[in-house]
């Protein structure tokens, strides 16, 4: 796909997102099966079911634009996931792999608000009105998702982590 316009540009952007939400879910599953700590895991359980939610929504911005729902490799998510794994094969210990799984979930929350704050202002000026709201509400569900990541960050008992 040649991208020479604005629309092009937006469309790149929403496969790109598509793709990496889709790569999420399963990753989310990992990160909630690799994590002992409930409070933890709860909210990779909760953030999977509101990134299904960004799909559907991602679907309607899809069908606003025009295009069917499709899928760009989403480069920055597959190497978030390739290093996830990586360091899981390592088998670390279980308050390090805790603490590295917020960690990790943070880096692609960056991602994801980095993505969805650059598409907003082209679904703007597209004139997608509609869309430019969709992607609005999946921004701010990222926002929280890593507020709370934050949060349970700093509750986290470093100390049980060895020097």
């Amino acid at each position: 796909m040649s991208v020479d316009t604005l629309q092009d540009l937006f469309e790149h952007g929403l496969e790109d997102i598509y793709h990496a939400e889709h790569q999420l879910l399963d990753a989310l599953d990992d990160l909630e099966s690799n994590t002992e700590r409930e409070e933890i895991a709860q909210a990779f359980s909760e953030h999977r079911e509101e990134t299904q939610g960004q799909i559907d929504r991602l679907e309607e911005v899809f069908e606003e634009f025009g295009e069917p729902p499709e899928k760009e490799e989403c480069e920055g998510i597959e190497g978030l996931i390739t290093e996830y794994e990586e360091f899981v094969a390592e088998d670390p210990d279980q308050d390090v792999m805790d603490y590295h799984n917020m960690a990790a979930a943070e880096k692609t929350e960056h991602y994801e608000i980095a993505a969805y704050g650059n598409l907003i202002p082209l679904a703007d000026q597209l004139g997608l009105d509609d869309a430019a709201d969709l992607l609005e509400e999946n921004l701010r569900e990222e926002q929280d998702a890593l507020d709370e990541l934050k949060e349970l960050t700093e509750e986290f008992d470093i100390d049980a982590i060895p020097a």
